[in-house]
């Protein structure tokens, strides 16, 4: 059997794997990267980057059909799932070929391609002929799609978000179970290139908002355009040939009975941690079976492992997982000496339309007798109405005391953009007075933005008075 002596081995080779490797090597230490799958991050292969690929196809036939109240008129928009489908799985090999090629880049000696299993804290076996004996150790192997038991009724039919990318063209009908980021974004934009969709919830959330106000008002707006019910009442699903029957009570308060091509489940991800053999390192393991670990250093109790990106699920998103990483890398290149992961704001955007954004603290975390909350409602903001993009509302929140800005929930145009402001301006501390004294200019979207602030400074100035 060989046996190689790494002072790090980091297993996953996702954005934080690869951070964390990056980070040990510069810091002049050897290391070796195991990955027991294909490479390419979940972003670019089945994440972030193919579904902003259909979203764009989706957008594109939305504002062809939708063009006539400018005056121009466009006639007979049909959508070619093939073509559409081909661009995206073509562009998706593009953006995993850039990864892939940064790993090839990587020595052959620093690789190594296998399952690994923990032996002991610092003992790994990969496969059936190599152990790894490393000083410390890094775990980044990220998450999967949760499936939850009853809708294995639908045997191949059911999918989750990496299948629709290998699709050759567009299905017919599609059931979406899960209205969070993946299922708001892939279901609307499947509505919008004419696949027939109903998406159902089951908490009665939408998207990663907390504020039921805006919640209420963006489940409103989605429905105006396809089928939602985020706290759907669903029967037993059963296969029918190459059908999925889904019986559910809807908005209407009736019972009915719909067959679909797919079940798409959007309903969460879970860390991958099942086959590590962690039992074996003595860690203390939460219900999930991920060691504990401090969030600050990102130390595994006081052994010498490192846990980074979406496996510790603290904040599953690409530029998380790479700070992560990084720190992950350093404090295992320099362990036992730590330093502390000095987390950015926080900052989420969903791709839907209207776009959905949270930035800083959310709703839920505020102690609303603590708060004021700054409002405006993008129907009458003129930019917006220009485009006809009109649609959202924002709710932006500050502290009674001391007026700083702690952060905002939103739905509304170019809110993408809006969010690097407002995270920017989280991380700076600022108040909501020194947010109003930075310049606007005009005719733009963020004067929405500017509303909604001084909404909050004249409440905050009314507390004061």
């Amino acid at each position: 059997m060989q046996e190689i002596r790494p002072d790090v081995a980091i297993i996953g080779a996702g954005t934080a794997g690869l951070a964390a490797y990056r980070a040990v090597k510069a810091a002049g230490k050897t290391a070796v990267l195991i990955e027991g799958y294909a490479h390419g991050t979940t972003c670019a292969r089945v994440g972030c980057m193919p579904s902003k690929l259909l979203i764009a196809a989706a957008e594109a036939a939305h504002e062809a059909r939708h063009a006539a109240p400018f005056g121009v008129q466009v006639a007979g928009v049909s959508v070619d799932g093939r073509a559409v489908m081909e661009r995206v799985r073509r562009e998706r090999d593009r953006f995993v070929g850039f990864v892939v090629r940064g790993v090839d880049d990587i020595p052959a000696t620093d690789k190594l391609s296998g399952i690994a299993r923990f032996i002991d804290n610092t003992t790994l076996q990969v496969g059936d002929d190599i152990r790894v004996r490393a000083g410390r150790i890094v775990l980044a192997t990220g998450s999967s799609p949760v499936v939850p038991p009853p809708f294995r009724a639908a045997g191949d039919r059911l999918i989750i978000n990496d299948d629709v990318f290998s699709w050759d063209t567009l299905p017919g009908r599609v059931a979406v179970f899960g209205p969070g980021v993946i299922g708001l974004e892939l279901g609307q934009a499947l509505s919008r290139l004419g696949v027939g969709v109903r998406l159902f919830g089951m908490s009665g959330s939408v998207g990663p908002l907390s504020d039921p106000a805006i919640r209420d008002h963006v489940t409103a707006l989605f429905q105006q355009e396809f089928y939602l019910d985020p706290a759907a009442t669903v029967g037993e699903i059963r296969r029918d040939g190459d059908e999925i029957v889904i019986p559910y009570v809807n908005l209407a308060g009736e019972q009915v009975e719909e067959r679909f091509d797919y079940l798409l489940a959007a309903t969460g991800r879970a860390p991958n941690v099942r086959g590590l053999g962690l039992e074996n390192t003595g860690l203390a393991l939460d219900a999930r079976g991920v060691p504990l670990f401090d969030p600050v250093t990102l130390q595994c109790g006081d052994a010498p492992i490192f846990i980074a990106g979406d496996v510790n699920n603290v904040l599953p998103l690409l530029h998380e997982a790479a700070d992560e990483g990084r720190l992950a890398g350093e404090n295992a290149a320099a362990w036992p000496a730590l330093s502390a992961l000095r987390r950015r704001s926080t900052i989420a955007v969903v791709f839907s339309d209207p776009q959905l954004a949270m930035v800083g603290q959310r709703h839920a975390e505020l102690d609303p007798e603590r708060i004021v909350v700054g409002e405006v409602d993008f129907a009458d903001q003129g930019r917006s109405r220009v485009m006809l993009k009109n649609r959202g509302l924002m709710h932006v929140y500050a502290d009674r005391d001391s007026g700083r800005f702690l952060g905002a929930e939103w739905a509304g145009p170019r809110a993408e953009n809006i969010a690097h402001l407002l995270a920017w301006s989280h991380q700076q501390s600022l108040t909501i007075e020194q947010m109003l004294a930075m310049p606007f200019y005009h005719p733009v979207v963020e004067e929405g933005l500017r509303t909604a602030l001084r909404d909050a400074a004249a409440k905050l100035a009314a507390i004061r008075n």
